[in-house]
């Protein structure tokens, strides 16, 4: 067994959990999961001993700990540098960085009136101004990625951090059902079709059935 432990929230509502999580699944980097449910006593109970923060996701390795999704991925990225979780070319790399780190750093439009729901589906959904405009800002980094890059994913052909991190966004423009133009609607049926994808929603299904 690894001695990586990833601790998460509920799949069908923890964005910062799908980060990491679709992240080690996708590489193919072995992880013990430990869910654990949000807002409820239990968590309050145990969360001390995973995480000084007392948030998730935390990841363990050892005596290790790991706090926030884009230290974990970080902490990942150095730890299993065969992989290439990052983009292997310097300039790459660095707007894969700049681009990771506006999406944990902002976008609190999205996050304030589109909350992750995984399951969750709404067609009828009007988006808010500062919702919208922060839709906009992902929709021009997502084509200016693929266009630079090829695509599928937002640097060329490989998964990386960067699309981790958006993964969750592809999630809340298909409950919100948000309308996008063909390079974006495009991105979004790469990353959902991926098995790393569908298998975070199996298990989201399993919370809310």
């Amino acid at each position: 067994m690894s001695d990586l432990k990833l601790v998460i929230g509920n799949k069908n509502i923890s964005s910062w959990s799908f980060r990491p999580w679709i992240l080690l699944t996708q590489f193919e980097i072995p992880f013990e999961e430990i869910s654990l449910k949000l807002f409820t006593p239990e968590y309050a109970a145990i969360i001390d001993k995973y995480s000084p923060s007392k948030k998730v996701p935390v990841l363990n390795d050892g005596d290790l700990r790991v706090w926030d999704s884009l230290s974990i991925a970080e902490y990942l990225a150095e730890k299993y540098a065969e992989k290439g979780l990052w983009p292997k070319d310097q300039i790459a790399r660095a707007k894969a960085r700049s681009v990771t780190a506006e999406m944990h750093s902002g976008f609190t439009g999205l996050r304030s009136n589109l909350s992750m729901n995984f399951h969750g589906r709404k067609s009828d959904f009007s988006v808010p101004e500062d919702a919208k405009k922060d839709i906009d800002r992902i929709q021009t980094l997502w084509e200016e990625c693929l266009s630079s890059y090829g695509g599928p994913f937002l640097f060329g052909k490989n998964f990386s951090i960067a699309d981790a991190f958006y993964a969750p966004v592809v999630s809340r423009f298909i409950t919100y059902g948000v309308k996008l133009g063909p390079k974006a609607s495009g991105y979004v049926e790469t990353i959902s079709s991926l098995p790393s994808y569908k298998s975070w929603g199996e298990g989201a299904k399993l919370e809310i059935n």
